[in-house]
Protein backbone atom coordinates (compact mmCIF):
# COMPACT_ATOMS: atom_id res chain seq x y z
CA UNK A 1 0.00 0.00 0.00
CA UNK A 2 1.22 3.36 -1.23
CA UNK A 3 1.00 6.68 1.50
CA UNK A 4 -2.07 8.04 -0.61
CA UNK A 5 -3.68 4.45 0.34
CA UNK A 6 -3.11 5.06 4.10
CA UNK A 7 -4.29 8.64 4.01
CA UNK A 8 -7.63 7.58 2.63
CA UNK A 9 -7.71 4.60 5.43
CA UNK A 10 -7.23 7.69 7.98
CA UNK A 11 -9.98 10.03 6.54
CA UNK A 12 -12.07 7.11 6.25
CA UNK A 13 -11.43 6.69 10.39
CA UNK A 14 -11.89 10.43 10.76
CA UNK A 15 -15.04 10.32 9.02
CA UNK A 16 -16.64 7.82 11.87
CA UNK A 17 -16.55 11.08 13.89
CA UNK A 18 -18.05 13.62 11.78
CA UNK A 19 -21.29 15.11 13.81
CA UNK A 20 -19.86 14.24 17.14
CA UNK A 21 -16.34 15.86 17.88
CA UNK A 22 -17.87 19.58 17.41
CA UNK A 23 -16.44 22.02 18.41
CA UNK A 24 -13.05 20.01 17.51
CA UNK A 25 -12.71 18.99 14.11
CA UNK A 26 -12.82 15.42 13.44
CA UNK A 27 -9.79 13.95 12.65
CA UNK A 28 -8.25 10.32 12.15
CA UNK A 29 -4.62 8.24 12.34
CA UNK A 30 -3.05 4.94 10.92
CA UNK A 31 0.09 3.98 12.38
CA UNK A 32 2.12 2.10 9.76
CA UNK A 33 5.60 0.11 10.20
CA UNK A 34 7.21 -2.34 7.23
CA UNK A 35 4.16 -1.82 5.35
CA UNK A 36 1.65 -3.13 7.70
CA UNK A 37 -0.99 -1.49 9.96
CA UNK A 38 -0.06 -1.78 13.45
CA UNK A 39 -2.81 0.37 14.63
CA UNK A 40 -5.66 2.82 13.61
CA UNK A 41 -7.63 5.70 15.59
CA UNK A 42 -10.05 8.79 15.30
CA UNK A 43 -11.64 11.27 17.37
CA UNK A 44 -14.53 9.68 19.09
CA UNK A 45 -16.11 13.39 20.50
CA UNK A 46 -14.71 16.53 22.43
CA UNK A 47 -12.52 15.61 25.20
CA UNK A 48 -11.95 12.46 24.19
CA UNK A 49 -8.28 11.04 23.30
CA UNK A 50 -7.43 12.18 19.63
CA UNK A 51 -6.67 10.40 16.61
CA UNK A 52 -2.95 9.84 17.12
CA UNK A 53 -3.17 8.31 20.73
CA UNK A 54 -5.85 6.27 19.85
CA UNK A 55 -3.73 5.15 16.65
CA UNK A 56 -0.67 4.70 18.89
CA UNK A 57 -2.61 2.75 21.58
CA UNK A 58 -4.31 0.77 19.26
CA UNK A 59 -0.70 -0.17 18.01
CA UNK A 60 0.88 -1.04 21.17
CA UNK A 61 -2.30 -3.33 22.80
CA UNK A 62 -2.00 -5.29 19.67
CA UNK A 63 1.71 -5.84 20.35
CA UNK A 64 1.89 -5.57 24.37
CA UNK A 65 5.06 -7.56 24.48
CA UNK A 66 7.61 -5.94 22.20
CA UNK A 67 10.37 -4.17 23.85
CA UNK A 68 11.07 -1.90 22.23
CA UNK A 69 7.73 -0.58 21.60
CA UNK A 70 6.30 -2.00 18.36
CA UNK A 71 6.30 1.68 17.05
CA UNK A 72 9.48 2.35 16.87
CA UNK A 73 10.57 3.23 13.86
CA UNK A 74 6.61 3.71 12.64
CA UNK A 75 5.37 6.11 10.42
CA UNK A 76 1.58 7.62 11.18
CA UNK A 77 -0.42 9.10 9.22
CA UNK A 78 -2.46 11.81 10.49
CA UNK A 79 -5.38 13.86 8.34
CA UNK A 80 -4.81 16.92 10.85
CA UNK A 81 -1.49 18.31 12.01
CA UNK A 82 -0.74 17.03 15.08
CA UNK A 83 -1.58 19.29 17.91
CA UNK A 84 1.14 20.98 20.18
CA UNK A 85 -0.76 22.60 23.23
CA UNK A 86 -1.95 21.08 26.21
CA UNK A 87 -6.27 21.25 26.17
CA UNK A 88 -8.73 18.61 27.61
CA UNK A 89 -6.00 16.59 26.40
CA UNK A 90 -2.05 16.34 26.33
CA UNK A 91 -0.31 17.00 23.16
CA UNK A 92 -0.12 14.74 20.13
CA UNK A 93 3.61 15.98 19.59
CA UNK A 94 4.69 14.35 23.16
CA UNK A 95 2.93 10.80 22.34
CA UNK A 96 4.46 10.69 18.70
CA UNK A 97 7.90 11.03 20.13
CA UNK A 98 7.66 9.42 22.96
CA UNK A 99 6.37 6.03 20.80
CA UNK A 100 9.17 6.52 18.67
CA UNK A 101 7.72 7.16 15.34
CA UNK A 102 10.05 8.60 13.36
CA UNK A 103 8.13 9.77 10.31
CA UNK A 104 4.59 11.92 10.15
CA UNK A 105 2.79 12.34 7.54
CA UNK A 106 0.20 14.87 7.51
CA UNK A 107 -3.17 15.73 5.48
CA UNK A 108 -3.45 19.43 6.27
CA UNK A 109 -2.42 22.18 8.76
CA UNK A 110 -4.25 23.09 11.84
CA UNK A 111 -6.55 26.37 10.40
CA UNK A 112 -5.92 28.17 13.67
CA UNK A 113 -3.64 30.91 12.45
CA UNK A 114 -1.95 31.00 16.41
CA UNK A 115 -1.12 27.65 16.19
CA UNK A 116 -0.69 26.21 12.79
CA UNK A 117 2.71 24.80 11.93
CA UNK A 118 3.62 24.73 15.82
CA UNK A 119 2.69 20.80 15.70
CA UNK A 120 5.16 20.13 12.40
CA UNK A 121 7.68 22.31 13.79
CA UNK A 122 7.87 20.92 16.62
CA UNK A 123 8.61 17.16 15.49
CA UNK A 124 11.12 18.34 13.52
CA UNK A 125 12.77 19.81 15.76
CA UNK A 126 12.77 16.58 17.87
CA UNK A 127 14.40 14.57 14.53
CA UNK A 128 11.12 13.37 13.00
CA UNK A 129 10.89 13.63 9.85
CA UNK A 130 7.08 15.63 8.77
CA UNK A 131 5.47 15.46 5.29
CA UNK A 132 2.30 18.10 4.52
CA UNK A 133 -0.25 18.20 2.08
CA UNK A 134 -1.09 14.80 1.23
CA UNK A 135 -4.82 14.78 0.24
CA UNK A 136 -4.80 18.25 1.41
CA UNK A 137 -7.88 19.27 -0.49
CA UNK A 138 -9.70 15.98 1.06
CA UNK A 139 -8.25 16.77 4.31
CA UNK A 140 -9.43 20.28 4.29
CA UNK A 141 -13.18 19.55 2.77
CA UNK A 142 -13.87 16.74 5.86
CA UNK A 143 -12.92 19.66 8.50
CA UNK A 144 -14.64 22.89 6.38
CA UNK A 145 -16.56 24.00 9.10
CA UNK A 146 -14.37 24.05 11.24
CA UNK A 147 -11.65 26.00 9.08
CA UNK A 148 -14.05 28.83 8.28
CA UNK A 149 -15.19 28.44 11.94
CA UNK A 150 -11.84 29.51 13.14
CA UNK A 151 -10.60 31.95 10.36
CA UNK A 152 -13.51 34.15 10.39
CA UNK A 153 -14.14 35.55 13.41
CA UNK A 154 -16.51 32.28 15.02
CA UNK A 155 -19.07 32.71 12.27
CA UNK A 156 -21.00 29.33 11.28
CA UNK A 157 -20.22 27.44 7.75
CA UNK A 158 -23.79 27.24 6.32
CA UNK A 159 -24.98 24.95 4.27
CA UNK A 160 -28.36 25.54 2.24
CA UNK A 161 -30.04 22.72 1.10
CA UNK A 162 -32.53 22.56 -1.92
CA UNK A 163 -34.77 19.89 -3.14
CA UNK A 164 -37.23 20.32 -6.00
CA UNK A 165 -38.57 19.07 -9.01
CA UNK A 166 -37.10 20.18 -12.42
CA UNK A 167 -39.12 23.33 -12.97
CA UNK A 168 -38.14 23.98 -9.53
CA UNK A 169 -41.04 23.83 -7.42
CA UNK A 170 -40.91 22.51 -3.66
CA UNK A 171 -44.49 21.94 -3.35
CA UNK A 172 -47.93 22.06 -5.12
CA UNK A 173 -50.15 24.84 -5.10
CA UNK A 174 -52.02 23.13 -2.40
CA UNK A 175 -48.99 22.90 -0.55
CA UNK A 176 -48.24 19.16 -0.88
CA UNK A 177 -44.59 18.53 -0.98
CA UNK A 178 -44.11 14.62 0.04
CA UNK A 179 -42.24 13.45 -1.25
CA UNK A 180 -40.15 14.96 -4.15
CA UNK A 181 -37.35 13.37 -3.66
CA UNK A 182 -36.90 9.54 -3.06
CA UNK A 183 -35.52 7.74 -0.27
CA UNK A 184 -31.44 7.54 -1.28
CA UNK A 185 -31.99 11.18 -0.77
CA UNK A 186 -33.81 11.68 2.00
CA UNK A 187 -31.42 9.55 3.35
CA UNK A 188 -28.37 11.58 2.58
CA UNK A 189 -30.21 14.76 4.56
CA UNK A 190 -30.46 12.80 7.26
CA UNK A 191 -26.79 11.95 6.70
CA UNK A 192 -26.16 15.70 6.54
CA UNK A 193 -28.42 16.63 9.69
CA UNK A 194 -26.27 14.11 11.91
CA UNK A 195 -22.97 16.15 10.84
CA UNK A 196 -23.88 19.27 11.50
CA UNK A 197 -24.14 21.11 14.61
CA UNK A 198 -27.61 22.56 13.79
CA UNK A 199 -30.67 22.83 11.53
CA UNK A 200 -32.52 26.20 10.93
CA UNK A 201 -36.22 26.61 8.99
CA UNK A 202 -38.47 28.92 8.92
CA UNK A 203 -41.79 29.22 10.78
CA UNK A 204 -43.65 28.60 7.36
CA UNK A 205 -41.65 25.57 7.29
CA UNK A 206 -42.96 24.57 10.58
CA UNK A 207 -46.60 25.48 10.09
CA UNK A 208 -47.25 23.50 6.67
CA UNK A 209 -44.76 20.69 7.74
CA UNK A 210 -44.83 20.35 11.55
CA UNK A 211 -41.53 18.51 10.82
CA UNK A 212 -39.25 16.53 13.31
CA UNK A 213 -35.53 17.64 12.29
CA UNK A 214 -34.19 14.94 13.98
CA UNK A 215 -31.47 12.99 11.65
CA UNK A 216 -32.78 9.28 11.59
CA UNK A 217 -30.59 6.55 9.88
CA UNK A 218 -31.77 2.77 10.34
CA UNK A 219 -29.02 0.56 12.47
CA UNK A 220 -27.00 3.75 12.72
CA UNK A 221 -25.68 5.97 16.22
CA UNK A 222 -26.97 9.28 15.35
CA UNK A 223 -27.27 12.65 17.47
CA UNK A 224 -29.63 15.01 16.39
CA UNK A 225 -28.88 19.02 15.66
CA UNK A 226 -29.69 21.77 17.52
CA UNK A 227 -33.01 22.93 16.07
CA UNK A 228 -33.40 26.73 14.86
CA UNK A 229 -36.54 27.93 14.34
CA UNK A 230 -36.88 31.85 12.59
CA UNK A 231 -40.48 32.92 14.12
CA UNK A 232 -40.10 36.79 14.31
CA UNK A 233 -43.73 36.88 15.93
CA UNK A 234 -43.65 33.68 18.34
CA UNK A 235 -46.57 32.26 16.34
CA UNK A 236 -45.17 28.37 17.05
CA UNK A 237 -48.04 26.14 18.04
CA UNK A 238 -47.18 24.88 21.97
CA UNK A 239 -47.78 21.14 20.47
CA UNK A 240 -45.23 21.23 17.54
CA UNK A 241 -43.21 18.85 17.52
CA UNK A 242 -39.83 20.37 17.70
CA UNK A 243 -40.99 21.42 21.23
CA UNK A 244 -43.03 18.17 22.77
CA UNK A 245 -40.80 15.21 20.63
CA UNK A 246 -37.99 13.31 22.85
CA UNK A 247 -34.50 14.60 21.52
CA UNK A 248 -31.23 15.26 22.68
CA UNK A 249 -30.89 18.10 21.20
CA UNK A 250 -32.51 21.50 22.01
CA UNK A 251 -34.99 23.54 20.12
CA UNK A 252 -34.03 27.72 20.11
CA UNK A 253 -36.97 30.10 18.38
CA UNK A 254 -35.29 32.69 16.92
CA UNK A 255 -37.91 35.81 17.48
CA UNK A 256 -38.13 39.75 17.01
CA UNK A 257 -38.87 42.55 19.53
CA UNK A 258 -42.16 42.69 20.59
CA UNK A 259 -42.49 39.03 20.57
CA UNK A 260 -45.00 37.59 23.28
CA UNK A 261 -43.35 37.88 26.53
CA UNK A 262 -46.37 35.45 28.43
CA UNK A 263 -45.39 32.45 25.75
CA UNK A 264 -41.95 33.50 25.61
CA UNK A 265 -41.86 32.17 29.62
CA UNK A 266 -44.27 29.14 28.75
CA UNK A 267 -41.96 27.55 26.11
CA UNK A 268 -39.10 28.02 28.07
CA UNK A 269 -40.75 26.25 31.11
CA UNK A 270 -41.44 23.32 28.05
CA UNK A 271 -37.59 23.35 27.60
CA UNK A 272 -37.29 25.28 24.54
CA UNK A 273 -34.94 28.11 24.07
CA UNK A 274 -35.77 31.89 22.71
CA UNK A 275 -33.05 34.17 21.08
CA UNK A 276 -34.42 37.54 20.10
CA UNK A 277 -32.81 39.26 17.63
CA UNK A 278 -32.76 42.80 15.67
CA UNK A 279 -35.57 43.14 12.16
CA UNK A 280 -34.07 44.33 9.12
CA UNK A 281 -36.26 45.39 6.42
CA UNK A 282 -38.98 43.66 8.74
CA UNK A 283 -37.71 40.69 8.96
CA UNK A 284 -35.09 38.54 11.68
CA UNK A 285 -31.49 40.22 10.85
CA UNK A 286 -29.63 36.74 9.62
CA UNK A 287 -26.01 38.77 9.72
CA UNK A 288 -26.64 39.41 13.74
CA UNK A 289 -28.05 35.90 14.15
CA UNK A 290 -25.32 34.37 12.83
CA UNK A 291 -22.95 36.09 15.00
CA UNK A 292 -24.91 35.21 18.20
CA UNK A 293 -25.00 31.24 16.38
CA UNK A 294 -21.49 31.74 16.89
CA UNK A 295 -20.99 32.82 20.15
CA UNK A 296 -23.11 29.58 21.08
CA UNK A 297 -19.95 27.26 19.64
CA UNK A 298 -22.06 26.79 16.29
CA UNK A 299 -19.79 26.01 13.63
CA UNK A 300 -21.78 24.38 11.39
CA UNK A 301 -25.44 25.24 10.08
CA UNK A 302 -27.75 23.67 7.45
CA UNK A 303 -30.92 25.55 6.07
CA UNK A 304 -33.36 23.77 5.06
CA UNK A 305 -36.07 26.37 3.92
CA UNK A 306 -38.53 27.04 2.81
CA UNK A 307 -38.70 29.49 -0.32
CA UNK A 308 -38.51 32.97 1.61
CA UNK A 309 -35.78 31.36 4.21
CA UNK A 310 -34.13 30.35 1.23
CA UNK A 311 -34.15 33.39 -1.18
CA UNK A 312 -33.48 35.78 2.45
CA UNK A 313 -30.03 33.46 3.24
CA UNK A 314 -29.02 34.35 -0.38
CA UNK A 315 -29.33 37.48 -0.51
CA UNK A 316 -27.60 38.05 3.11
CA UNK A 317 -24.72 36.72 1.88
CA UNK A 318 -24.56 34.38 4.61
CA UNK A 319 -24.47 30.65 2.28
CA UNK A 320 -21.02 28.99 1.64
CA UNK A 321 -22.31 26.06 0.36
CA UNK A 322 -25.38 24.60 -1.68
CA UNK A 323 -26.53 21.04 -1.80
CA UNK A 324 -29.38 20.79 -4.67
CA UNK A 325 -31.23 18.21 -4.76
CA UNK A 326 -33.60 17.61 -8.54
CA UNK A 327 -36.33 15.09 -8.65
CA UNK A 328 -36.68 13.58 -12.52
CA UNK A 329 -39.97 15.33 -12.38
CA UNK A 330 -42.00 18.63 -13.14
CA UNK A 331 -45.44 19.86 -11.75
CA UNK A 332 -45.88 21.85 -15.58
CA UNK A 333 -47.38 24.97 -14.55
CA UNK A 334 -46.48 27.98 -12.50
CA UNK A 335 -48.86 27.87 -9.50
CA UNK A 336 -46.64 25.11 -7.85
CA UNK A 337 -44.20 27.17 -4.51
CA UNK A 338 -40.89 27.72 -6.37
CA UNK A 339 -37.51 27.19 -4.35
CA UNK A 340 -36.78 30.52 -3.68
CA UNK A 341 -39.31 33.37 -2.89
CA UNK A 342 -39.30 36.68 -3.29
CA UNK A 343 -37.39 38.93 -5.86
CA UNK A 344 -34.09 37.83 -7.34
CA UNK A 345 -31.80 39.80 -9.43
CA UNK A 346 -32.52 41.82 -12.66
CA UNK A 347 -29.83 40.79 -14.88
CA UNK A 348 -28.63 37.23 -15.43
CA UNK A 349 -24.85 38.94 -14.69
CA UNK A 350 -25.63 39.11 -11.26
CA UNK A 351 -27.04 35.50 -10.45
CA UNK A 352 -25.42 33.30 -7.57
CA UNK A 353 -22.74 31.17 -8.88
CA UNK A 354 -21.63 27.85 -7.92
CA UNK A 355 -17.76 27.09 -7.78
CA UNK A 356 -16.25 23.97 -7.11
CA UNK A 357 -19.11 22.32 -8.80
CA UNK A 358 -19.91 18.64 -8.47
CA UNK A 359 -22.86 16.00 -9.85
CA UNK A 360 -23.46 12.94 -8.24
CA UNK A 361 -26.71 10.41 -8.94
CA UNK A 362 -29.08 9.27 -5.99
CA UNK A 363 -31.11 6.59 -7.40
CA UNK A 364 -32.44 8.52 -10.25
CA UNK A 365 -32.58 12.19 -8.14
CA UNK A 366 -29.10 14.56 -9.06
CA UNK A 367 -27.60 16.32 -6.63
CA UNK A 368 -25.33 19.48 -7.52
CA UNK A 369 -23.22 20.24 -4.95
CA UNK A 370 -20.92 23.41 -4.91
CA UNK A 371 -19.60 26.99 -3.37
CA UNK A 372 -20.74 30.17 -3.27
CA UNK A 373 -17.84 31.43 -1.31
CA UNK A 374 -14.54 30.09 -1.92
CA UNK A 375 -14.09 26.61 0.03
CA UNK A 376 -12.18 27.32 3.53
CA UNK A 377 -8.14 25.81 4.07
CA UNK A 378 -5.82 26.89 5.92
CA UNK A 379 -4.01 30.60 6.00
Amino acid sequence: MTDHDHMQNALSLALKGKGFTSPNPCVGAVVVKNGVVLGKGWHRAAGMAHAEVEAIEDAQKNFPANTPPITQGATIYVTLEPCNHFGKTPPCTHKIINAGITRVVVGCKDPNPYVSGGGIRYLRENGIQVECGLLERETQTLIEAFIWYTQNKKLPFVILKCASTLDGRIATSTGDSQWITNETSRGQVHTLRNEVDAILIGSGTLHADNPSLTARIKNTQTRDPIRIILDSRLSIDETARVITQQSTANTILVVGPGASFEKRQRLEKMGAGVLEVPLKNGRLDLGQLMIKLGSMSIQSLLIEGGGKVAAAALKEGIVNKVLFFLAPKFLGGSDGVPVFDGKGPQKICDAFKLNQMTVERLEGDVLITGYLKDPPGPE
